[in-house]
């Protein structure tokens, strides 16, 4: 047995470990839950539900009052702008685990995926709490970003009462980054400049792509009741319908909110990056990047159009720009 495999069977041994061990104290909620951040979260996400924000529709509804959307329940115990410090990150053993990557080479971390599943609706003052156990750790994967570790994580929520309100696993992939290649026009010593992470194409939204690189900018539409939505999925959110067809934007719209990134810097991309969420004229939103000004002179309610950008040579994205 090589050296290289006697290590990696050593942390292997440590990595068990760590196999169904609660992460920490349990986190619990800053703050109840509670309507103005249900309305909050409901315009950001453009949820219309009544029960969610209107008392008289709710009050008549089987939950006999407001509610909160199912979808929120992470959002009760998340904290605030203290995520972003290194030094306020809890002591607790999930980044012991990632630390323990780390310090053997495996420094990066993307997440891969997310299932949540809900017990009960949560009320106004309902005070929620999460416990997490390390519920997996795979063996050495290799990945087209790297060789790594997929670590599955379950959370448990609960209430006041400690009686539990729903669910959610998480995966991770923390990993050894692939060398970059090296560009031949910035010498042989110089890496390649980082490009874009790329999106996935699946079945749901493949066909939504292949507009982009036709120049066109495609709205999915509900063939039953006529709703538009973005991004696609495979049913309507109004109706549950499965049929849907396309019209085609004229990329034209209104800066509803946006947001100016300076920190973290994601590779391959330029900073400060203007971000935006953009009330189409068609009568759906749609999150992209501001471009052809700079980044402090975005305001809500600017008319922007649309341009297409080609990204690392070879695939579209759209942006907007203002308008002249």
């Amino acid at each position: 047995m090589s050296l290289q495999d006697q290590e990696r069977e050593q942390l292997e041994a440590k990595l068990r470990e760590f196999v169904g061990v609660v992460q920490g104290p349990a986190e619990i909620g800053p703050d109840p839950v509670n309507e103005p951040m249900i309305r909050h979260w409901c315009e950001v996400m453009g949820d219309r539900n009544p029960i969610y924000t209107d008392p008289r529709a709710a009050e008549a509804s089987r939950h006999g009052g407001i509610v909160a959307p199912p979808t929120m329940m992470q959002a009760w115990i998340l904290r605030g702008f203290e995520m972003t410090r290194p030094s306020q990150a809890p002591d607790n053993k999930q980044n012991e685990l990632h630390q323990l990557l780390t310090d053997h080479g495996y420094p990066s971390v993307v997440a891969t995926n997310c299932q949540q599943g809900y017990t009960r609706y949560l009320r106004p003052g309902d005070r929620v709490s999460a416990t997490t156990v390390i519920e997996s750790i795979s063996e050495q994967k290799a990945t087209a970003l790297g060789i790594g570790y997929f670590i599955d994580t379950r959370t448990v929520f609960r209430d006041q009462q400690g009686a539990e309100v729903g669910w959610m696993t998480f995966r991770v992939l923390k990993f050894r980054p692939q060398a970059p290649p090296r560009s031949a026009e910035a010498g042989p010593s110089a890496p390649a400049k980082p490009s874009r992470m790329r999106p996935a194409k699946g079945h749901d939204n493949a066909w939504w792509w292949d507009g982009v690189e036709r120049g066109e900018l495609l709205i999915q539409k509900c063939s039953s009741c006529g709703a538009l939505r973005h991004p696609p999925r495979p049913m309507c959110g109004e109706c549950q319908s499965l049929e849907w067809e396309t019209v085609a934007s004229q990329g034209r719209g209104t800066v509803y909110s946006y947001v100016v990134m300076h920190h973290p810097k994601i590779p391959g991309y330029d900073y400060p990056l203007a971000v935006a969420l953009i009330d189409l004229d068609e009568g759906t939103r749609f999150v992209s990047n501001i471009v052809d000004c700079d980044p402090g002179e975005v305001r809500i309610g600017m008319r922007v159009e649309m341009k297409l950008e080609k990204v690392d040579g070879d695939w579209s994205l759209p942006v907007f720009r203002p308008v002249s």
